[in-house]
């Protein structure tokens, strides 16, 4: 695979180092186009008209969840729920789902994942169980000793944002299956970066966000199993969610259709499926062979400078597109600003939204190198001589 040449599809690379992809990934002209497109060719609404534009909406929208079903091997196309995003998509579970028993999560969950978890409990008495890291790694054998049947919900982050690193999802499905329990995962920073087969990992709910994977802001999607899909209450209800209503009553619409009420972001649907089309034609364990050779040449180029330290497994193939690192005791932000200001290279500081883990370390947040298939070798240098410079700066 020619990465040099994919970088040639994001022109803004001419002029910085990018890396901070885990927040908001850039996007390629392919996708900009066909968002373009739905703005200057068929700007209407779908699932409203008989007449030729609408129809043309909901041909470019069915093509769009055709998409994203051959990137994900999902089943059905119905089981994809189209939302904002994985925070969404998150709380329309949380909220939507009849949940009585415990909820099992990771501690380094985002906050879209356990802020909801945290306000369910409260409301409806039930315990929040969290499953300690052991050396950064997800412990197994701590979450086997916490999972019983008395637990209804297996929520956790697939893919770290913190560190890069991935919990063993198939592991924990089978003991969470086991034990009667449904399991979702916060497939945000998986889903851009690896190779993700529902069908074979057999996670009841998955969710993600168009934003970190080439596709445009506002757009998210809600995988589920169909049973459980069933069972969902809509979280908003209104036009395109029914089949008929009358004055005290209405006929709800089938999956998915129930749960995406008002009219749709159309042009983010069509352009997540275009990235989703995109991603699939460059091959998702060539993004992620591509993001380890990278982050190996920052890990190495990092590692040796005295004061630092780089959060998550110590192996860098453990946390191929992340690599986050704090600097004595400098401030992250600072650390981030110069790199920007001298350099033009772009990080992410702070907590990360993971306030919990770097509360629970007393660290008041890192500087975050987030990579993509559009990063390479030049990019990984940049960083470390980059930071070098930095760092007799700052002292």
């Amino acid at each position: 695979m020619n990465f040099e040449r994919i970088r040639q599809d994001f022109p803004i690379l001419n002029k910085l180092v990018y890396l901070d992809s885990a927040c908001m990934s850039l996007k390629p002209i392919q996708v900009i186009e066909k968002i373009n497109e739905y703005y200057k060719e068929y700007p209407g609404c779908g699932g409203r008209g008989v007449h030729s534009i609408s129809k043309k909406v909901d041909e470019e929208v069915f093509k769009a969840r055709k998409e994203i079903q051959k990137l994900f091997n999902i089943k059905k196309e119905s089981q994809i729920v189209f939302s904002k995003n994985t925070t969404e998509s998150l709380n329309l579970v949380y909220n939507g789902l009849n949940i009585k028993g415990n909820i099992i999560t990771t501690d380094k969950e985002h906050n879209s994942n356990l802020l909801p978890v945290i306000k369910l409990c409260r409301e409806r008495g039930m315990k929040h169980i969290i499953v300690n890291s052991n050396n950064c790694v997800f412990d197994l054998a701590d979450f086997e000793k916490k999972m019983n049947k008395g637990i209804s919900l297996v929520s956790m982050v697939h893919t770290s944002n913190l560190d890069g690193s991935t919990i063993p999802a198939k592991e924990i499905i089978k003991i969470a299956h086991d034990n009667n329990s449904i399991v979702m995962l916060d497939g945000a920073q998986s889903a851009p970066h690896k190779e993700i087969d529902l069908k074979k990992l057999d996670a009841d709910l998955f969710a993600c966000s168009g934003h970190k994977m080439l596709g445009p802001t506002g757009i998210g999607m809600l995988y589920g199993k169909e049973e459980i899909l069933e069972k969902l209450n809509p979280l908003i209800v209104g036009g395109e969610t029914v089949t008929n209503s009358t004055y005290n009553s209405y006929e709800i619409e089938k999956v998915p259709n129930r749960f995406e009420a008002g009219l749709q972001h159309y042009s983010g649907i069509i352009g997540f499926g275009e990235a989703c089309n995109y991603l699939r034609k460059v091959g998702m364990d060539n993004i992620m062979k591509q993001e380890l050779k990278v982050n190996q040449i920052i890990d190495d180029g990092l590692r040796p400078i005295g004061g630092i330290n780089i959060l998550g497994p110590e192996d860098v193939r453990f946390r191929p597109g992340i690599t986050s690192f704090t600097y004595k005791n400098k401030d992250v932000h600072q650390i981030a600003l110069l790199l920007d200001h001298s350099k033009k290279i772009m990080m992410r500081s702070g907590m990360h939204c993971v306030h919990s883990w770097f509360n629970k370390h007393n660290l008041k947040g890192s500087v975050r190198a987030s990579l993509y298939l559009y990063n390479n070798e030049e990019d990984a240098h940049k960083l470390v001589e980059g930071f070098k410079h930095v760092t007799k700066v700052i002292g």
